[in-house]
C-alpha cells in the first residue's frame, strides 16, 4: 500500500503524517508513507486544499485532519 501525506508543511500536515504513521505502526499494516510537499505535484492530484492524504492513488481527504478510525478504514483495518 502507497500513501502519500499532501502538504506544505504547515501544522496540520505535520499532524496529519504523525496520525497516519501511528495507525499504520499501532495495525501492523503493509504501507510505504511518503510526503509530498512540491505544490504543483500536490495539485496534480486535484488537491486545492491540504492536508490530504492519497491512498493508492486515491484522494481520501483533503483540507482536514483525518480521524483514526478514517486512516484504518483506508487500511481495510
Amino acid at each position: 500500500m502507497d500513501i502519500k501525506i499532501l502538504g506544505t508543511g504547515c501544522s496540520k500536515c505535520d499532524q496529519t503524517e504523525k496520525l497516519v504513521r501511528e495507525v499504520v505502526a499501532e495495525t501492523g499494516a503493509d504501507a510505504q508513507i511518503g510526503k509530498v510537499t512540491d505544490i504543483k505535484s500536490i495539485v496534480k492530484y486535484g488537491v486545492m486544499l491540504t492536508p490530504a492524504v492519497v491512498v493508492d492513488g486515491e484522494v481520501k481527504i483533503v483540507g482536514k485532519i483525518p480521524k483514526k478510525e478514517d486512516i484504518k478504514s483506508w487500511l481495510g483495518k
